[in-house]
């Protein structure tokens, strides 16, 4: 007994230290009236303990447990171990535990009046801790009378506050929660110290500030989480919410937690009532009305429970504590734990409205779904994007069934373009309109494509709708788009990803497959294709042949002589008298002959040209970029027909005349045809192994390949036009109609286009010089004829041998050059020759050496230029080009080196060349220049303008 009197002494002491000013006797009697009252509380809390029902506690456990738990898996649990405590004779104390049990799984009353009551048996005092039913106390009195029973006006706790209030001096404490604005103040509680006479206790001043109790509080709650000001909380902006000061800390931080849905339900419910310009928007304020609903659902019921409990209790209970009905401020708090989630969750989504719309709204409400490892979160999110993503996938259904945008707010992640800007998109690109309607009508807005679909996802339904609306206005086939979306027309709705894949797996394929058969069954889009390749890149060889041979006359004359009719003539000629007058009408009449712009001195060569006509819808496919670019190749392999049908048919006068007109020369002329001869079969092998090239192991090739991309089972249109794109590309690359760029300057140089239309005009100037000297050898071997022949008509008159006057009155060779004695020659243009200026004032004696250099010139200039090619050729990355340089050097007869390694040095090297040359080389020079200038005037200016002009258009 004396350690438990040692104890209470030790515990007295700590809790009521002693005070400053007081002195020894005074702290002694204070001590001793501590602990007579510790030791009245614990002798009156043995025997009330002894006459409680420990069954009864037991009971009021186990309605707990059936009261917070829906499963009775705990109810059982616990009857199970309370059986078993009953069973244990060690444990005398057994109500005790049970009620200690109890205690600590009952939240506290804080609210409770801390003045003295009655027991449930007329005896003992009321604890702090209360349940639903009547518990029992163990307040004792701070002083006693002679029965030791007698009520007081502080409980024990009060007095001990008060003392160690005093002993410690405390202050005034506040407490402010910056946050939502809620603010309290604590007020002070001050007395006078205890006598050291022991005084009783009404001698005490009492604490006269009021404070509102619980049930006050509860009694409002229900307004304030609505956002409606009561008497107690009241709302003094959007904002804030002002909190009564006298209130103790504890429940200061309940009804911070509390505050704080009211306050977001304040401003949710203005969200809701604003106005929002968007279908999106217009939805998530549906679905945040939704869920404020389901709120007021919940507060309404918890009012329902504050009432059933404020109404269970008299008025005495109710202001001693409200914990027993089971409704604490607490409790109100873990009630409203997930709905204050729930508000923030909704708070942050009106946030974020503000900054963003459309899919990335849905984005970003879907990344709570995605990114966040709490249930509820994600359960929330899901349920929101179900009322959320309606007008998306209203969008969405009547975009991939109809091809029509229902977007009136610019939401959804196709966007149609701006009229005014396609028009001058198209202006400015030359496009065709139906061009525009398949690429700029519509336009695929990545940033707001929703994290519920995927890119790839995205692109499909965008080639879909595009797809269906091309149909509708290019294809003018809206009667199909129409029934085709009363049958397949789907509800489509979030959640179902599977289901929704696989609707727009189905369209994808019924829609791609449709406008492939409009394109090709209807508008012959494979027909034209081929057309184009038959005509324009000379894939029709007869016709091409024909054509040019009954072109050439024409075209040989100037350009401004030339007229359409006769073109198209000789045209309409062609088809009919080649296997071109099988084809469809419908290719032959897009299938015309026009001229190019003329300029001063061009001939027919130059401004002649084939044109191929195509409409709408095919024009997507065969742009007017590819338009152009067949144009391009078009000329390229024209003009170098046009050198082939030139070499070959002077090849073919040079063969006939060697069997009779050359042979009668041979001993004058005849090493010159033999390097003629050797030089024009150069040209001729290089101008059919270029044909080749360009015709079989390029165009044939990438057409091979376009049909390969146009028959793969899943081709769209957009692939089409990717494989056509590409096909035109390659033939203007590796048919060396691409651009070079130089790798130390960074400048573009001369493209092998330039280098293939010079040698090209090389090749024709050197025609022109065999020409002239076949003319030179028909008009030697014409003179000579005359000779034997005046020589027979004098030997049958009797006279034998010519005289000075016969031979002056025998005709030359050339033509023109026989005058009169005595009268000097003058420079006349020639009528029957084709090489004008190669007619000197030396006659014959310098046409001849003129038109040697002249072959000498070309050939080395050909020789040169085609070194350099194959130079080029030779390190070029692509296999194909490689190859033409093999096959035109098989035999390395030439020695290839590339220009550019030539011309490394710049213009700086090319003017030391020059001045290292004599002065004796360079008049040689300038008088052959001006000689062969002379003598090219005539026959080498119209391939210069022909080609100039070429290289100029391509």
């Amino acid at each position: 007994m004396s350690r438990v009197n040692d104890a209470l002494s030790s515990l007295v002491s700590a809790l009521i230290p002693a005070l400053p000013d007081e002195d020894e006797t005074a702290a002694d009697e204070r001590h001793e009236d501590a602990l007579e009252l510790t030791k009245g509380i614990l002798s009156n809390h043995k025997r009330s303990a002894e006459s409680y029902d420990i069954n009864h506690v037991s009971d009021l456990i186990k309605k707990k447990l059936w009261r917070e738990n829906d499963a009775p898996d705990k109810a059982i649990q616990y009857s199970n171990l309370y059986s078993r405590l009953l069973t244990l004779p060690i444990l005398t104390q057994k109500w005790a535990i049970l009620y200690l049990l109890h205690q600590l799984g009952d939240p506290p009353s804080e609210n409770a009046d801390i003045s003295s009551s009655h027991s449930p048996h007329g005896t003992g005092q009321k604890g702090r801790h209360q349940t639903r039913s009547e518990r029992p106390s163990s307040s004792a009195r701070f002083g006693k009378d002679d029965q030791g029973s007698a009520p007081n006006n502080a409980s024990f706790s009060t007095r001990l506050n008060q003392l160690s209030t005093q002993s410690a001096g405390l202050q005034n404490r506040s407490k402010v929660n910056g946050r939502n604005g809620i603010g309290h103040q604590a007020p002070s509680s001050t007395s006078e110290a205890l006598s050291a006479k022991g005084e009783p206790d009404s001698a005490l001043p009492k604490v006269d500030v009021e404070r509102p109790t619980e049930a006050t509080l509860l009694r409002d709650l229900p307004f304030t989480l609505q956002g409606l000001s009561s008497t107690n909380l009241s709302f003094s902006s959007s904002t804030t919410l002002q909190l009564p000061s006298t209130l103790p800390v504890p429940i200061i931080s309940l009804l911070h937690t509390l505050a704080e849905p009211s306050l977001l339900y304040r401003g949710l419910s203005e969200f809701v009532q604003s106005r929002e310009e968007g279908l999106i928007g217009q939805s998530l304020r549906s679905a945040i009305g939704s869920e404020l609903r389901s709120y007021l659902g919940l507060i309404a019921t918890l009012e329902g429970e504050i009432r059933r409990a404020i109404m269970s209790l008299n008025e005495a209970e109710t202001k001693i504590s409200i914990g027993k009905a089971g409704v604490t401020l607490k409790r109100c708090v873990v009630w409203t734990r997930d709905a204050t989630m729930g508000l923030r969750l909704m708070s942050l989504m009106a946030e974020e409205s503000k900054s963003r719309k459309g899919g990335q709204l849905i984005s970003f409400i879907h990344s709570f779904s995605t990114s966040y490892g709490d249930p509820f979160v994600a359960a929330f999110a899901e349920r929101m994007l179900a009322h959320l993503t309606r007008p998306f996938y209203d969008m969405l259904r009547q975009w991939i069934y109809d091809g029509e945008l229902s977007d009136p707010y610019h939401e959804f992640f196709v966007i149609e373009q701006d009229q005014e800007q396609n028009e001058d998109k198209n202006a400015d690109l030359r496009r065709a309109p139906a061009t525009s309607v398949w690429e700029d009508k519509y336009k695929l807005d990545h940033d707001t494509v929703p994290s519920i679909i995927t890119e790839d996802f995205a692109k499909k339904v965008f080639l879909i709708g595009k797809s269906l609306n091309f149909i509708r206005y290019g294809c003018r086939d809206s009667a199909w788009v129409e029934a085709y979306s009363k049958d397949a027309s789907k509800e489509l709705h979030y959640g179902d990803t599977a289901t929704l894949e696989a609707f727009i797996d189905k369209a994808y394929k019924t829609t791609m497959t449709r406008l492939i058969y409009l394109m090709d069954d209807k508008f012959k889009l494979f027909d034209h294709l081929d057309a184009l390749k038959k005509y324009l890149l000379l894939g029709q060889g007869d016709f091409i042949a024909l054509l040019m041979e009954s072109l050439s006359s024409n075209l040989d004359r100037p350009a401004g002589s030339q007229y359409r009719h006769t073109l198209t003539a000789q045209l309409e000629h062609a088809i009919r008298g080649s296997n071109a007058q099988y084809d469809s009408p419908d290719v032959l009449r897009r299938l015309d002959a026009r001229l190019l712009e003329l300029s001063h001195g061009e001939i027919g060569w130059d401004v002649f040209t084939l044109e191929y006509k195509v409409d709408s819808p095919v024009d997507v496919v065969i742009t007017p970029w590819a338009n152009k670019q067949y144009l391009v190749v078009f000329n390229f392999l024209w003009r170098i027909k046009r050198v082939e049908f030139a070499l070959g048919s002077t090849w073919r006068r040079c063969m006939t005349g060697a069997r009779g007109v050359l042979a009668s020369v041979d001993d004058k002329m005849g090493r010159d045809w033999k390097v003629a001869r050797c030089c024009i079969a150069e040209m001729i092998h290089f101008v059919n192994q270029l044909q080749y090239y360009i015709l079989f192991e390029v165009i044939e090739a990438s057409w091979d390949q376009l049909q390969a991309a146009i028959a793969k089972p899943n081709c769209t249109l957009d692939d089409l036009i990717d494989a056509h794109t590409k096909y035109l590309k390659a033939i203007t690359h590796k048919g060396l109609l691409g651009s070079a760029r130089s790798t130390i300057t960074g400048t573009r140089e001369d493209s092998f286009t330039s280098q293939l239309h010079y040698l090209l005009k090389i090749m024709l100037a050197y025609k022109d010089a065999v020409d002239g000297l076949y003319s030179f050898s028909v008009a030697e071997f014409t003179r000579r004829q005359e000779f034997a022949a005046k020589i027979e008509t004098r030997t049958a008159q009797g006279k034998w041998g010519l005289g000075d006057k016969d031979d002056e009155d025998l005709p030359s060779p050339l033509p023109g050059d026989r005058v009169p004695r005595g009268k000097s020659r003058l420079p006349e243009r020639a009528t029957d020759s084709p090489v004008p200026p190669l007619l000197h004032p030396g006659g014959d004696d310098q046409m001849l050496p003129s038109l040697r250099k002249r072959l000498q010139d070309l050939s080395a200039d050909f020789r040169s230029r085609l070194v350099v090619l194959l130079g080029d050729l030779s390190v070029q990355p692509d296999v194909d080009m490689k190859f033409l340089g093999v096959v035109m050097n098989f035999n390395d007869v030439y020695r290839p080196e590339r220009r550019r390694k030539r011309r490394e040095g710049g213009a700086k090297d090319k003017d030391r060349e020059r001045e290292r040359k004599t002065p004796a080389e360079k008049a040689g020079r300038q008088k052959d220049t001006a000689g062969e200038s002379k003598a090219s005037s005539a026959d080498g200016s119209w391939a210069r303008r022909q080609l100039d002009k070429g290289s100029e258009k391509s």
